[in-house]
Order: C-alpha cells, then sequence, then structure tokens
C-alpha cells in the first residue's frame, strides 16, 4: 500500500505540483483526508480523501496521462551544499 509523506513534493498527473502539509478527518465522516498546498499562485490549502489521493489516473478517461496514480511523490534534491 503506498503511504503519504508529510511535507512531501507530490506531481498531480496534470502536471502541476502540491505540498503535502498534513492528514486530517473529514468532520462528517471522520474519513482520512490529505491537506495539501498548491506551490503555484495564491499557495492555498485544499483537502481531498485520501483514498482519492492515492487513487490511480483513470486511464480510459485520460488516454495520454503517463503517470500510474493522480499524485506521484517526487524526488526533490536540495541544491544547497551542505558542509
Amino acid at each position: 500500500m503506498r503511504r503519504i509523506k508529510i511535507k512531501g513534493i507530490y506531481r498531480h498527473f496534470k502536471g502541476d505540483y502540491y505540498l503535502v502539509e498534513e492528514l486530517g478527518k473529514d468532520s462528517e465522516t471522520c474519513e482520512d483526508c490529505v491537506i495539501y498546498r498548491k506551490l503555484y499562485e495564491d499557495g492555498a490549502l485544499w483537502v481531498r480523501p485520501l483514498s482519492s489521493f492515492l487513487a490511480e489516473v483513470d486511464h480510459k478517461k485520460y488516454p495520454n496521462a503517463k503517470q500510474k496514480y493522480k499524485f506521484e511523490l517526487q524526488n526533490v534534491k536540495s541544491k544547497a551544499n551542505h558542509n
């Protein structure tokens, strides 16, 4: 099973990047949710059910999508010289 990395940067299959801030629960349904921030424009916070965040791309609806999953963790390396 895939796991969410808190403070990880994820790429949405349509191309934009997001920072996972935290996991939470929906107050009405107690469903696990991902709280994530857009890394473009206004940097707004978004909430999505964990099951949706971890889901595979619907390749019938999006046949040209290159990613397997809707959101995929990116390996972002620091440019700083750590001495």
